[in-house]
């Protein structure tokens, strides 16, 4: 199965993600995902403050600066693995470095299909 490793954080955290020490974690981890073959895909994002948010309303399209809800926290990043079942994924996401100081949401794709682009 795949399950989308879903990394929701502070700005505060967030601020801090360019620290060596952050950065040689999040390196480690995705070697270890990629040398446990699971690893799928994922990235980090940009700050929300870099978003636009897209819509249709009234068969309109509405276009908005900035992330659409205002919460305390929000999806820094995100990886795409396939491990066997439900309790691996929760594993790998226990090993994830901002489990520790962050929320690691595992979530099922849905349906077995994960698709990249050329």
């Amino acid at each position: 199965m795949k399950y989308a490793l879903l990394v929701h954080q502070s700005q505060e955290i967030f601020d801090r993600r360019d620290d060596a020490a952050t950065q040689a974690a999040g390196r480690a981890y995705g070697a270890a995902l990629q040398a446990a073959g699971i690893f799928i895909g994922g990235a980090g994002l940009e700050s929300p403050q870099a978003a636009t948010t897209v819509s249709i309303r009234d068969g309109k399209r509405q276009v908005h600066d900035g992330p659409y809800a205002e919460t305390k926290e929000f999806l820094a990043g995100f990886g795409i693995i396939e491990v066997p079942d439900l309790d691996v994924a929760l594993e790998w996401a226990a090993r994830h470095p901002a489990a520790s100081f962050a929320t690691v949401e595992v979530r099922p794709l849905l349906g077995s299909h994960f698709s990249v682009g050329s």
